[in-house]
């Protein structure tokens, strides 16, 4: 019956309420304002890595109000398609309505999940890490499917994906991998992968068809353009050059434009293979070193805490985050949210979403 959606409404009415105060959308609106007139300013291009700042800023600022204005306006429509079908008594419309209550929920449901990415990085772009465990061959494969994994999941959601690193097993798969996911919001949503992921399988390269269960780490940090937070100094470093691997043929490099990196105080060594030339290889190395100096930073500040809050910090390896079962069924479970499906394809073609929505808000309940 149509008259059964107006209690629909009122609750999706109330739910854009609750997003209105979350977004703070007045505040963001004054916010605009303020960096239009910035951006007027005849020397508002003098300066121009704080121009490209205002400008970052501005776009996501005005995303944030579209966003908004734009469901504000979709329940609008539907509640006004909604009236009209009711006064007219048409219940052949009740199927449209219908579809489009279902598209409204899964407008909100994005936004709601959005506003739960408030740390101070989750806008950032996200360096992906994947490393084998034990297992030889059978653990590398893993990683090369969790690497297509997230190339694909990346891809889904707009994402640029970049393979910095690469380094490939001796039969088959890949021993360690590092991408670059580029985009608003990568670091936030991808940060719900860091941890250690578990396959178990009929394995392809035992002749025995026996069960086999393999391990990889996946580590996830926000990228940082230039942070003041971190200073490296030059001579704290020591560069290496060598030579890029590749299949063969044409595509192996002659010279030594692969650049690795030791930051001699730290022991971070960090490297890159996948640009053309050394000096942008360098570049590169330099982004993931930088990244990965903010994250110690971090984790030391947290471990302060811990002490002072005497609470005992579990080590990230010791404990799987999700359990990938191809035999003898088919499921994948996260073990921090009990969140499940038995469509194994769909998660390993990059359908990951529900994990991290579940993830995400399962950490915003426990804080």
């Amino acid at each position: 019956m149509l008259e059964d959606y107006k209690r629909e409404f009122e609750l999706l009415s109330k739910r854009l309420a609750d997003l209105r105060v979350s977004l703070d959308v007045a505040q963001c609106e004054e916010k605009i304002q303020g960096l239009e007139q910035e951006l007027n300013r005849p020397d508002f291009w003098d300066e121009p890595a704080s121009a490209q700042k205002t400008m970052q800023e501005l776009s996501y600022q005005q995303g944030k109000v579209k966003i908004y204005r734009d469901l504000e306006q979709e329940l609008e429509d539907q509640v006004t398609f909604w009236e009209l079908a009711a006064e007219e008594g048409d219940d052949s419309l009740e199927g449209e309505i219908e579809r489009g209550v279902k598209k409204l929920r899964e407008h909100f449901a994005n936004l709601e999940l959005e506003i739960l990415l408030s740390g101070q990085y989750d806008r950032n772009n996200a360096i992906l890490t994947l490393h084998a465990g034990a297992g030889g061959t059978e653990a590398q494969d893993w990683v090369q499917m969790l690497y297509r994994m997230y190339v694909r999941w990346g891809e889904r959601r707009g994402y640029k994906v970049e393979t910095l690193d690469l380094l490939a097993g001796e039969e088959a798969g890949v021993k360690s991998v590092t991408l670059s996911v580029a985009g608003e919001n990568a670091y936030g949503y991808a940060k719900a992968e860091k941890g250690v992921h578990r396959l178990v399988r009929i394995s392809p390269f035992d002749a025995s068809g026996r069960r086999h269960t393999s391990f990889a780490s996946v580590d996830v940090i926000p990228e940082v353009a230039d942070d003041a937070e971190i200073n490296i100094n030059p001579e704290e470093l020591r560069v290496d050059t060598y030579r890029s691997g590749g299949a063969g043929g044409q595509h192996v490099n002659k010279t030594d434009s692969a650049v690795r990196i030791t930051h001699l105080p730290t022991g971070i060594v960090v490297q890159c293979q996948s640009e053309r030339s050394q000096i942008q290889n360098r570049a590169v190395a330099m982004r993931i070193l930088q990244a990965k100096l903010l994250e110690l930073k971090r984790k030391q500040q947290e471990e302060e805490m811990s002490e002072i809050r005497g609470e005992q910090q579990e080590i990230a390896w010791g404990s799987q985050i999700r359990s990938y079962v191809f035999h003898p069924y088919s499921l994948v479970k996260d073990h921090r949210t009990n969140v499940e499906t038995g469509n194994v394809t769909a998660v390993m073609d990059g359908e990951i979403d529900e994990f991290i929505a579940a993830y995400l808000q399962h950490t915003k309940k426990v804080q």
